[in-house]
């Protein structure tokens, strides 16, 4: 046992550990996931996120520690988030035919979330703090960030919410439209964008390229629209 765990302490020592770690977690989570019939439910981030946490748990692995090592998939998260360009230039003439029902239904569904995030939270007793960390929700993390720190609110806070609401929407999204039988697939797209960035369109492209490509307009969007108008809004009424 002393050997198994001079062993481990070398190892983590190691970045390349914790990168290994993090790939190998959700190449086996996709695999679930396509063994499932890719059921939302079983959604690869989540599998991957709750294995990685046990293993940290359980090895006594700081956050720190890990994050030397999966800085290198953060990093590509830059550069997958432009390529989401590709398919939205394939579906540009679609997107500009339909502008005005792109911008009217992003500001109502920006707006939506951010309120009824804020307004859940007063329900259940949050302080104002807590209440404006969760108010950028489904925005892309990054910017959700720097909304919540730029308002006073808790930027590690705003980054869980962030991360759960993406999750979720990836999960039971698809689900939820296909209850409500809309079937359109640039509409399915929009949506997931607006309420579950990049997650719930990284879940929509798996699904339909059409999709995929409003889902990542949705999440630019959506996260421009938020960037100026939660501020404004936050100060005027709060």
């Amino acid at each position: 046992m002393n050997e198994l765990k001079d062993i481990w302490v070398y190892l983590s020592a190691s970045p390349l550990l914790h990168l290994t770690l993090t790939l190998a977690a959700f190449v086996s989570a996709s695999a679930i996931y396509r063994k499932l019939n890719m059921n939302p439910l079983v959604n690869p981030v989540l599998l991957s996120v709750i294995a990685i946490v046990v293993i940290l748990h359980f090895t006594d692995t700081s956050y720190d520690t890990y994050f030397e090592g999966a800085q290198f998939v953060h990093f590509l998260l830059g550069p997958a988030t432009v390529a989401l360009a590709i398919p939205l230039y394939r579906q540009f003439e679609r997107v500009r035919q339909s502008a005005i029902s792109i911008l009217v239904s992003l500001l109502c569904g920006s707006a939506t979330s951010a309120i009824s995030a804020v307004a859940i939270a007063w329900l259940l007793g949050a302080s104002p703090v807590s209440a404006v960390s969760v108010a950028p929700k489904s925005v892309t993390a990054p910017v959700a960030m720097g909304i919540s720190e730029q308002l006073g609110g808790l930027p590690s806070l705003t980054a869980v919410i962030v991360i759960l609401t993406g999750i979720i929407g990836a999960m039971l999204g698809p689900l939820i439209l296909n209850l409500l039988k809309i079937k359109d697939w640039s509409v399915r797209g929009l949506a997931i964008g607006t309420a579950s960035h990049g997650i719930g369109t990284a879940r929509a492209l798996q699904v339909n390229e059409v999709a995929g490509a409003f889902s990542g307009l949705a999440m630019g969007l959506n996260a421009l629209a938020t960037a100026i108008l939660l501020p404004l809004l936050w100060k005027l009424f709060f």
